[in-house]
């Protein structure tokens, strides 16, 4: 889609009252007016947690609020029935409706299974710390409240290759590896082997597991009509599986795209170009180091050297596999990432992914909307860009076009130019800076023209001379977008 813009439509802290789909029903005409193309939508189903449960605790993949389960009809969000309208809605409004996938692991078991298992080293996974003895698992799904419905299939311990909750000593602090089951190759090889991740770990190895989750990508997508994914914690499945499961799903849908992009949580850009050379490009990736670029940027100040923003980076490296964020619902205060982009920055970063040709970029909800919430002992706060955000949305449906030229030689203020082309004929160009005031002259190719800062922060129009050059400058910590009048 050109010049898209995803937004994730929630945070970690939304209110466990029922209300998401209600709210993006009657928000979603809004959303696509501010120039919204997509929604990435938290976690449908069923969780552990009932509606406390954010979604990725996964207990029954198949459940969107139907049934009376984990002591709960609705979840977190709401019902099947308003979640399935929600959908409908956004997309006659023009946007997309990417879905979650969680399948790395199953939690809340129904039953106890006694199983043999062989505790494992967390920090080598392939070095075994004892013999093998025999524990109560919580492996036994029976999903007794929906039954047979839309699957019969239950799941039981071999459905599983790994674990750490121990029903018998009711403590999750060790890793078991199931009797004759074996992490599975093709993942991260942090900790010698980062297959488990969480709670019960599927084993996709397994021809029942893996039928199951293509029939349910197959259900799924009829049932709701969603027009793509993000998918969590790819780097702990193996990178083959994703691309096979996709294949099946675009050809079943008679060729659909099912736009994918994958949570590859790694600093490490080889590690992200490793999974998309396995996984044959079949889905995007998020620009985990990008967002530490950020992130590191806003604590550094007018120390970080803003010529290196988007060195290593995959947006600069794989610009066509690339989804640019600036936080997301893991590294907001008190998460398990947690590693804010500081407020004065965000601004800034928010330009960096909106308003370049390279990246699919994507607004976390709370910087959009704002959130106030308290969690381990501390109050949060996540300020509102929303008028900035918008005004850089804006800016890319109608000036983010054409040759890009990159004026980043100074280590404080860079900037950039956009040509446009002949459909969208405007000229833009942006400058910012992470110390005092700066400028950069710029050529926009463009003799004495006019431009106009649509952020606001500047009031006087800045002209081009007769070789088409300007002079664009922005506040200090700040930026400023130039547009042709």
């Amino acid at each position: 889609m050109t010049n898209g813009v995803i937004m994730q439509y929630f945070h970690w802290y939304c209110p466990n009252d029922g209300t998401l789909w209600d709210k993006l029903d009657k928000t979603a005409n809004e959303l696509a007016d501010a120039g919204f193309t997509a929604l990435w939508l938290p976690p449908a189903y069923k969780g552990s947690g009932g509606t406390w449960d954010v979604g990725y605790a996964v207990y029954d993949l198949f459940d969107l609020g139907e049934f009376d389960q984990k002591g709960t009809v609705r979840t977190k969000y709401g019902t099947r029935e308003q979640y399935l309208a929600a959908i409908k809605t956004a997309q006659h409004a023009g946007i997309q409706i990417y879905a979650d996938v969680v399948f790395n692991h199953k939690d809340g078991g129904d039953e106890i299974e006694r199983i043999l298992a062989q505790e494992m080293d967390w920090n080598d996974r392939n070095r075994p710390v004892s013999d093998w003895y025999e524990i109560g698992a919580y492996t036994k799904f029976n999903f007794s409240s929906r039954g047979d419905k839309y699957s019969s299939m239950k799941w039981y311990w071999w459905c599983f290759d790994s674990l750490s909750y121990n029903a018998d000593t009711q403590r999750a602090d060790k890793l078991y590896r199931i009797k004759d089951k074996h992490f599975e190759t093709e993942v991260s090889h942090e900790h010698g082997n980062f297959d488990y991740l969480m709670a019960n770990d599927l084993d996709t190895s397994n021809d029942f597991v893996r039928g199951e989750l293509m029939y349910w990508g197959r259900w799924f997508v009829d049932t709701t009509g969603v027009d793509g994914f993000r998918i969590d914690a790819v780097k702990h499945i193996r990178s083959t599986f994703f691309r096979d499961w996709l294949n099946h799903l675009r050809v079943h849908f008679g060729g659909r795209e099912l736009f994918s992009v994958g949570e590859y949580w790694s600093q490490d850009i080889d590690a992200l170009h490793g999974y998309i050379t396995a996984s044959e490009g079949r889905l995007a990736l998020f620009d985990v180091p990008l967002h530490y670029k950020f992130h590191q940027a806003s604590r550094q100040g007018n120390s970080f050297d803003m010529r290196s923003i988007f060195d290593r980076t995959l947006v600069k490296e794989q610009p066509a596999l690339a989804v640019t964020f600036v936080e997301n619902h893991d590294t907001q205060p008190c998460q398990s990432l947690e590693s804010p982009v500081e407020p004065w920055f965000k601004p800034l970063a928010y330009a960096l992914i909106l308003l370049r040709r390279e990246g699919y970029p994507c607004v976390f909800y709370a910087d959009y909307y704002g959130a106030q919430y308290h969690d381990k002992g501390r109050d949060a706060t996540l300020y509102s860009h929303r008028f900035l955000i918008d005004k850089f949305i804006k800016a890319r449906q109608e000036y983010s076009f054409g040759d890009q030229h990159d004026y980043f030689d100074h280590p404080n203020t860079i900037g950039w130019t956009r040509l446009g082309n002949r459909e969208h004929p405007g000229a833009m160009a942006v400058v910012l800076t992470n110390s005092e005031p700066g400028n950069k002259w710029m050529n926009m190719f463009r003799p004495n023209a006019a431009f106009y800062d649509a952020t606001g922060h500047i009031k006087d129009i800045v002209y081009t001379n007769n070789d088409g050059w300007g002079d664009f400058s922005c506040p200090g910590g700040s930026v400023s977008v130039w547009l042709q009048k």
